[in-house]
């Protein structure tokens, strides 16, 4: 595998159109590929306006098998353009059973397969529950169930997906299954009528601080691609980043505006980060099995 590889992030706006959103994402992935980009991630459900921000029965129209008719599509275009492609979609598992997935397509077309949102919020402007089961959780270790990682042409990388960036245990377990580069594909933004500007600065803080955390505490790379403008009372906050194995920005968009960028990573400076702060190595496993309790009562 190479030891450097560029990444394109593509930070965009949707809107009702379906067909429209899914071209302009092409065409985005065409640009980033033309700036040199070996891995190309999408934001989280790219083919939609955000349609979490309400229940409504009519919106599993959206869903769509996986693989199907866009891994058809984008794996052509992944083949065309030598690129590894990295797309959020809304999954029809079964009549009844859905998933927010995201697939991944390998430089040469394959489908490499797909990773299922493990941990679901239920928030004001963001009813995921009522449209999303969780990925099932592995059975044995030769399961493609639960936290996966992908051997792509050009790095070993996991996936999760936008509110799996709040859980630690989600990014130990995948760079512990050897990813050198965590992606999160993301739809976050801001409440429009929320009167304290506190309130946001420190939501969006949290959620860069967190992510950026990931990559220290894991030695990894991690690239957050997050969706922009307005859509019903969110403010997508854009705001994609790349953050390099000691919590360092690498790249960091504006919080308004279409951004398709490609950074260089150095895939060989992970031995590095990881000797000078061995945190791995340190790791006190036998310790660890209360944080299999959801919560640790005292008496």
């Amino acid at each position: 595998m190479a030891k450097k590889v560029n990444i394109g992030l593509v930070q965009m706006s949707c809107t009702s159109d379906v067909d429209a959103n899914f071209q302009k994402a092409t065409e985005k992935i065409r640009e980033a590929a033309q700036k040199g980009a070996n891995i190309i991630c999408l934001q989280e459900l790219f083919k939609s306006l955000y349609f979490c921000d309400i229940e409504d029965h009519s919106n599993f129209s959206l869903a769509e098998a996986i693989p199907g008719p866009s891994t058809e599509s984008l794996g052509a275009l992944a083949r065309e353009l030598g690129v590894v492609i990295i797309a959020s979609l809304f999954e029809k598992r079964a009549h009844g059973l859905y998933h927010n997935t995201t697939a991944v397509l390998d430089a040469d077309g394959a489908y490499l397969g797909k990773y299922r949102k493990m941990h679901i919020p239920d928030d004001p402007g963001y009813y995921e529950k009522f449209y999303f089961t969780p990925g099932d959780a592995p059975v044995t270790e030769q399961d493609t169930d639960g936290y996966r990682i992908f051997n792509t042409k050009f790095a070993k990388i996991g996936v999760l997906i936008c509110w799996d960036q709040w859980y630690p245990e989600a990014a130990r377990i995948t760079s512990l299954m050897g990813a050198e580069i965590l992606f999160y594909p993301t739809a976050i933004g801001w409440d429009v009528n929320e009167i304290d500007p506190i309130i946001n600065e420190e939501q969006y803080g949290a959620w860069q601080t967190v992510q950026r955390g990931h990559a220290v505490a894991n030695g990894v790379y991690v690239v957050s691609v997050n969706r922009v403008g307005r859509e019903a009372d969110q403010q997508f906050w854009g705001g994609s980043f790349i953050a390099n194995p000691q919590g360092r920005l690498l790249y960091l968009a504006p919080h308004e505006g279409e951004v398709t960028h490609v950074e260089e990573l150095d895939l060989e400076k992970l031995d590095f980060y990881r000797t000078t702060w061995p945190f791995l190595r340190d790791r006190r496993v036998d310790s660890y099995r209360p944080i299999l309790k959801r919560f640790i009562d005292q008496p």
